[in-house]
């Protein structure tokens, strides 16, 4: 699971951020994945932004093949709250804010926006 912290970026990720992926990676964390994120992500490869070297969905599968990873699923509620969120004109940034506000979890982001916006609590 290592190239989660990677895979998607050459950047590498902050030091708070590698720990959240570490402690999954021992099974001392849980971390939850937006199906929107899945989608974003899904996006971004298709348009050459990130590269997850295999196709998304084999990404996924291996990601989500340790317990400590697991899927969120979209729901009525997360969007009807993403409606309301308008801190910025990006569809997923509010529907990833919903989604860590649903489960009252902490988001895992850099963007700017998202941080600035005080909705969610960061961990970057």
């Amino acid at each position: 699971m290592r190239d989660l912290a990677l895979a998607a970026s050459s950047r590498q990720l902050a030091e708070d951020c590698t720990a959240q992926v570490a402690a999954c990676e021992r099974g001392d964390a849980l971390m939850f994945v937006p199906a929107v994120v899945i989608w974003e992500c899904a996006l971004l490869s298709r348009r050459g932004r990130v590269d997850f070297r295999r196709p998304i969905a084999a990404f996924f599968v291996d990601l989500f093949s340790n317990a400590a990873f697991q899927p969120l699923a979209l729901d009525a509620d997360q969007i009807y709250l993403a409606d309301e969120l308008r801190f910025n004109e990006d569809p997923f940034d509010a529907l990833v804010c919903a989604a860590a506000r649903s489960v009252e979890l902490p988001l895992i982001s850099n963007d700017g926006d998202i941080g600035a916006s005080g909705i969610v609590d960061i961990v970057w």
